[in-house]
């Protein structure tokens, strides 16, 4: 599907109906537009997954030692809500000794997943199996750590609540001295 800005233009003109405000009043006739305009920026994922090769760049530079990138900073939306979840998340893999991808590449990988409608726990799993599909590898690992606002402004109201998901793929999973690595490499703080 292609974005439709007069859709979703619409949509919001309806929305402010709905909650019974006017979507003619001065502060409002501009607000479906942006709104539209801030949703073609901020979810435009869905177009990059169906090309997510185009942003895999492997160096033919053999390494077996964890590579990681770790407190990315990401958001994404709730597809339950359509409000925010924000967060870190840390991304590591183990290279299978042939290939090491751009590491700006698992942050754009993992961008691309975060630019949709999402739920924590599918963003998670789709980050690890693009890049197990992408990069030869011998493990990936990726954590999530997010604050959801559906949680902290609306139902059991409880800012501050941190959800955590992870996905182990290969050695991460089998080998208890790797995922260890990937675990206290998270923990570690470094030096000043």
């Amino acid at each position: 599907m292609k974005y439709d800005k007069e859709k979703v233009m619409q949509g919001v003109k309806t929305l402010i109906e709905g909650i019974g405000d006017d979507p003619n009043r001065d502060g409002l006739v501009e607000t479906p537009k942006r709104v539209a305009e801030m949703y073609s920026k901020i979810l435009d994922g869905y177009d990059d997954i169906e090309n997510i090769e185009q942003h895999i760049k492997l160096f033919d530079e053999g390494s077996e030692d964890m590579v990681m990138v770790k407190n990315v900073p990401f958001y994404s939306f709730c597809e339950h809500h359509i409000i925010p979840f924000v967060g870190k998340l840390h991304i590591a893999y183990i290279p299978s000794g042939k290939q090491i991808l751009g590491i700006s590449k698992l942050v754009r990988i993992a961008r691309i997943f975060a630019k949709k409608l999402q739920v924590q726990e599918r963003l998670t799993k789709e980050i690890a199996d693009a890049i197990s599909k992408y990069v030869p590898n011998r493990g990936v690992a990726v954590r999530i750590e997010a604050e959801h606002m559906c949680m902290s402004i609306r139902g059991v109201r409880t800012p501050g609540a941190t959800t955590i998901t992870t996905r182990l793929t290969g050695l991460f999973r089998e080998d208890a001295k790797a995922r260890n690595e990937f675990v206290e490499a998270i923990r570690w703080k470094r030096l000043s």
